[in-house]
């Protein structure tokens, strides 16, 4: 009788204990603190550094999202590897393309974040913690303004922090684009002292498989290092070699080669690129892209002569995150050295889904 009330006492005791086990104390209010914040930058696929961090309150499943800021918020490192792993010490490691801020946002499992964004996801069910650093010596990076301008009925960033092309960087100047009273877009090369600037502008848009030309008003004759680019192009998609596909009027340094050319990049494989000759009069270029094929073709457009027509069907992207680009700029490893500044102005940007 003895023993069966002892062992009745210990049950009870043990069940009490398994309840009061099972009370959730009061939950730690998540955060998130950097260990290691890289240097302010440009952007672009060549710059990546380490960044790590430290998370409190996070449980089981949990991730960090990061994001660096170029213009507009771009996750991190890549847009197929957004989710970066908290480790068993709460400590968290990656590397992240550059920017002139980082950010890292701790979210529950199953959280799938934008590639790109304005502004950055908000604290939800979802997100639970969010926290932003600027680059080391971005003193310089946090004082511009953004610019943006409208242009064929569409929203443009204009770039003004360095651009990385062919592996050498160029500088680029918000004033050097700008849109008229007609409406018609400007970019321009200029000499700032013993160094040239460039234009870019992004689309703040992904607009997928469609329709895309740009009438390119009459311009002067460009010298061989001058290039002027209309491409598609996503910052983080490196599988898909940055889901690129270019309409470039230059001769890359080279007086003897053709000054223009149709290119799927990589554009090394001899059978990605189509080069040809284009008059300095006004023409339009324009590629159509769908599953498996993009159609290139440029046009005189004063006597409606077909200049060049090309199709490549092999290595052609699909769609993501690209956005449209439209840069001019001075070819960093030309065999020819810029000379004189340059201005381009383009009528008009159309897509057609």
């Amino acid at each position: 009788m003895i023993a069966t009330t002892l062992r009745t006492g210990v049950l009870l005791l043990a069940s009490f204990g398994g309840v009061g086990c099972s009370v959730q104390q009061p939950s730690v209010k998540p955060s998130i603190e950097f260990t290691q914040i890289p240097e302010a930058g440009p952007g672009g696929a060549k710059h990546m550094a380490p960044i790590a961090g430290r998370v409190t309150g996070a449980r089981l499943g949990q991730k960090i999202v990061l994001y660096a800021k170029s213009g507009i918020w771009w996750v991190q490192p890549f847009s197929q590897k957004p989710l970066t792993e908290i480790q068993r010490d709460s400590s968290w490691k990656n590397s992240t393309h550059s920017g002139s801020e980082y950010a890292a946002l701790l979210v529950r499992d199953g959280y799938a974040p934008p590639a790109k964004t304005d502004v950055l996801p908000a604290k939800d069910e979802s997100v639970l913690a969010v926290a932003v650093v600027e680059g080391r010596g971005s003193a310089e990076s946090s004082q511009l303004t953004p610019k943006r301008i409208r242009f064929s009925g569409y929203e443009w960033e204009v770039r003004q922090i360095p651009s990385d092309s062919g592996g050498v960087t160029h500088l680029n100047s918000g004033s050097n684009a700008w849109t008229d009273a007609n409406g018609w877009l400007h970019l321009r090369i200029t000499r700032e002292g013993d160094v040239w600037t460039c234009a870019e502008v992004g689309l703040l848009r992904s607009l997928g498989y469609g329709t895309y030309s740009f009438v390119v008003r009459d311009m002067p004759r460009l010298e061989p290092a001058t290039v002027l680019g209309m491409f598609t192009w996503d910052d983080l998609e490196l599988g898909q070699n940055h889901r690129e596909i270019d309409i470039e009027l230059s001769q890359w340094g080279d007086p003897a080669v053709k000054n223009a050319q149709f290119v799927i990049q990589p554009y090394y494989v001899p059978a990605n690129s189509f080069r040809f000759i284009t008059p300095s009069a006004s023409s339009t270029h324009s590629f159509h892209w769908e599953p498996g094929r993009v159609s290139f073709k440029s046009t005189q457009n004063k006597v409606a002569r077909v200049v060049a027509e090309h199709v490549f069907t092999s290595g052609v992207p699909s769609p993501g995150a690209e956005s449209i680009h439209i840069k001019l700029y001075v070819y960093g490893k030309s065999r020819t050295p810029q000379r004189h500044g340059v201005e381009v102005v383009i009528e008009k940007f159309e897509f057609l889904p």
